[in-house]
């Protein structure tokens, strides 16, 4: 939709409207060297001299958008400066938005309209930069007192119009050859203007003494002219092969392009003005009705921000108050642990105190030792007893043994 938007507008304009945009770039560079911006500008900040195309947007040549956006604000800002306006250089880490605004600015400031958006200018390249940019360097121009004048054209001798004259004519004469080899369909009944021009000089040419001296009158019937006309009509169409190299066409066209300018810059100059004029009226009731709404709000405005303190007041004292509620439910949580802990062993404690049950134990294990007790005196005499017997066995042994020897008889029979 953009392409053919602007399609749109290159085909209102014309069809040189695409290519008009060198010719400002080349009337650019022109003014900036008359301004000596190669030692001025491009030696002060070490930088290499401008193509004739070099602000020119175009597909077929080669864009460095950062580059150019810096060499266009650079060179603005020396173009602000010489024609008596002081502005800053720009740095290369500006805003670009504020940049160009002020850019702008100063260019509303020397009475030059600018009805486009500061966006176009963000890309360095393009017709409005290449306008700002002459609009400026007209008036440093200005400023200097330098002004272009017309050119003076000496005048041209005889000898160099015989010379063209014959030129003319072997060109013309090549021409009909080739016209004569190389026949074309579409062009076999058109005539060739320059060799009407040749047959005119002829016929001029022609020997005044065969002139007739009296008003010649036509003696043919105006039927059979105008059969003879409507059949000799094809063959006496004109065409004018025009070069595009030579420099009157295109000043004729830059003359053309100039009045057109003025004639849609006077119209669009009285639309711009009612523009500005509804834009300021329009600003001076907003502005009114602001001040009227202020007056009648600042009361409450100023209750608002009563509340308002008051409200930070009672959050603050509210935050105090939870700093302090924490820390007593914390304290609380440790004494309820602790009072849980105590709870806990007085039960243990009453519990073992009412039940009965150890002394039952004991008293079991009373009477379990009692009967053991006895069963271990039991053992205790049966292990005597037994003791005593073997020890009084082997001493009767020992004696018999002890009178089996020695001892008679009846001693041993008594003793038995």
């Amino acid at each position: 939709m953009a392409d053919d938007g602007r399609r749109g507008e290159e085909e209102e304009r014309g069809p040189g409207a695409v290519h008009q945009v060198f010719v400002v770039m080349e009337c650019l560079l022109e003014k900036l060297k008359v301004l000596n911006y190669e030692e001025e500008v491009l030696s002060k900040h070490n930088m290499k001299n401008l193509s004739r195309h070099y602000f020119v947007s175009s597909p077929y040549l080669a864009s460095n958008p950062g580059e150019q956006f810096f060499m266009f604000t650079i060179i603005a800002a020396w173009l602000i400066n010489t024609a008596g306006r002081p502005f800053s250089d720009p740095q290369e880490y500006d805003e670009p938005n504020a940049t160009v605004s002020n850019i702008l600015s100063e260019l509303r400031a020397f009475g030059v309209k600018v009805d486009f958006a500061p966006s176009k200018l963000k890309s360095g390249c393009g017709e409005h930069v290449c306008f700002v940019l002459d609009r400026l360097a007209e008036e440093a121009l200005k400023r200097r007192g330098f002004s272009f004048r017309r050119p003076i054209y000496p005048p041209e001798s005889t000898e160099d119009e015989s010379m063209m004259e014959d030129d003319a004519e072997l060109t013309l004469s090549k021409v009909e050859e080739e016209m004569i080899e190389e026949p074309d369909d579409d062009e076999e009944n058109v005539m060739d203007l320059e060799a009407l021009k040749l047959r005119t000089s002829q016929s001029v040419e022609i020997d005044p003494s065969t002139k007739p001296d009296e008003i010649m009158e036509s003696t043919v019937d105006a039927a059979e002219w105008n059969l003879e006309v409507e059949r000799v009509l094809p063959q006496l169409k004109v065409t004018i092969r025009t070069d595009n190299k030579d420099w009157r066409v295109h000043v004729d066209q830059m003359h053309q392009h100039r009045d057109g300018i003025k004639s849609s810059l006077k119209e669009a100059k009285g639309y711009l003005d009612k523009l500005q004029e509804d834009i300021g009226k329009t600003l001076e009731k907003v502005s009114s009705r602001e001040r009227y709404i202020n007056n009648q709000l600042e009361l409450l405005i100023q209750e608002y921000r009563g509340a308002q303190a008051k409200l930070s007041e009672a959050k603050e004292r509210y935050q105090q108050a939870s700093g302090g509620v924490t820390e007593r439910t914390r304290a609380l949580a440790e004494i309820s642990e602790d009072l849980d802990k105590v709870k806990q062993e007085m039960e243990e404690k009453g519990s073992s105190m009412s039940d009965g049950a150890p002394v039952v134990k004991i008293k079991q294990s009373l009477t379990k030792l009692k009967q053991e007790i006895v069963q271990m005196d039991v053992r205790i005499g049966v292990v005597e007893h037994t003791l005593l017997q073997a020890k009084l066995k082997e001493k009767s042994n020992m004696t018999r043994d002890m009178h089996a020897t020695n001892i008679p008889e009846p001693a041993a029979g008594s003793f038995s």
